[in-house]
């Protein structure tokens, strides 16, 4: 009895999704090496916009407090080759 024909192979598994970058047709599958995107193209195109900071979180701005004074510096310990004037 031949078992490979009953096994499902890795092809058969895959399933298609669409591209995030080209929005195209993806086989996401352990042998697409661009998975989820259908292309090397298309993954270095979302590495670019990553790396560009095209992708945000949106967030609230940060606070300003006029009134706070800045963190006191650590005192050198002694025997320090380090000075803090």
């Amino acid at each position: 009895m031949n078992l490979s024909m009953n096994t499902p192979t890795q092809t058969d598994t895959a399933r298609i999704v669409r591209c995030p970058t080209c929005e195209g047709p993806s086989r996401y599958a352990a042998d697409n090496p661009w998975r989820p995107f259908c292309s090397e193209r298309c993954k270095n195109m979302d590495l670019g916009a990553w790396a560009s900071e095209n992708y945000r979180v949106a967030a609230a701005p940060p606070l300003e407090d006029e009134e706070t004074e800045p963190a006191p510096r650590p005192a050198a310990r002694p025997g320090s080759s380090f000075s803090t004037h």
